[in-house]
């Protein structure tokens, strides 16, 4: 693929289950290769895991980019020798900000070698995807998420504690309205490259509810395809807020449909998650049991 073309025709056709593929023949892997993250969500809480708490930032372990290809492998063997989905999709989603992490595109391009059937994507705040985003096109990334959570610096500032970039760090306004420009330059030129994109957006109710419908308006002018908003979790800063209920979000992601195509099949998964969506494998005991073959 060549790099950095404006004129780049757009992906609308995939298998990936994320993006309207079809779960019961596609099944995807997230490699936990990027664990830095260069903002400060106020969701976010990244200090516990347990097997059975699926959601954003939470992975066993941190792999090395060339145990994440035998991850790869792993998984693909096991899908094979089960029959029924197979795996298709390999992406990069955190636990950190892949675009943060080297690692991601030393990853990228060792699947690519052994793997080159794959398709491959990457989840990112999007801070970084601007000037990331030659990198992005050279590694052949299918498609991206962009997780964007505001629409104005004011809602920002109450969603994000700080961010870094460059050596500084910001808070308050002034950090939120940086980034939030960052999104919109990056999701706009992703989308005059060709890539496919899906924004996610964690709805907090009292928070950053009231700006929603609006920033579905906007990321679709930006070029997005897709969006998939999704509840807010209570942990961390957010911990006192109730999570809405899924008559809200079924409401929510009607009036939101209206203007841009809503992805409600989201599982909220793990950065180690592996199969198809909503029936994970189970990665210590897969490991375990070839470490012992």
């Amino acid at each position: 693929m060549a790099t950095g073309c404006p004129m780049m025709k757009a992906k609308t056709e995939t298998d990936h289950p994320c993006f309207g593929g079809d779960h019961s023949k596609a099944g995807r892997i997230h490699l936990p290769v990027a664990p830095g993250c260069n903002i400060k969500c106020g969701f976010c809480e990244r200090k516990f895991d347990c097997a059975n708490e699926s959601r954003p930032g939470v992975t066993s372990k941190i792999l090395q980019p060339a145990e994440a290809v035998e991850r790869v492998r792993l998984v693909k063997r096991h899908m094979e020798m089960k029959g029924g989905a197979q795996l298709k999709v390999v992406g990069i989603a955190g636990p950190g900000d892949p675009l943060a992490n080297p690692k991601t595109f030393e990853t990228f391009r060792l699947v690519r070698e052994a793997f080159p059937e794959m398709t491959l994507c990457l989840s990112t705040n999007g801070l970084l995807l601007e000037e990331k985003l030659p990198e992005i096109l050279a590694a052949d990334a299918h498609s991206l998420t962009v997780t964007i959570n505001a629409l104005t610096a004011k809602t920002g500032a109450r969603v994000y504690e700080w961010i870094h970039y460059k050596g500084q760090r910001f808070s308050g306004e002034r950090a939120a309205g940086f980034l939030i420009d960052k999104q919109f330059a990056g999701l706009k030129a992703a989308a005059k490259a060709g890539l496919m994109i899906k924004i996610n957006h964690v709805y907090i109710p009292g928070v950053n509810d009231h700006e929603t419908l609006d920033l579905a308006v906007k990321v679709r002018e930006l070029g997005a395809q897709m969006m998939n908003i999704i509840p807010v979790i209570p942990v961390g800063k957010f911990a006192h807020v109730e999570m809405p209920s899924e008559a809200t979000m079924e409401l929510v992601r009607n009036q939101a449909e209206l203007i841009l195509s809503q992805a409600r099949h989201c599982k909220q998964c793990r950065a180690d998650a592996a199969g198809v969506v909503g029936q994970d494998i189970d990665l210590n005991r897969l490991e375990n049991s070839a470490m012992m073959a």
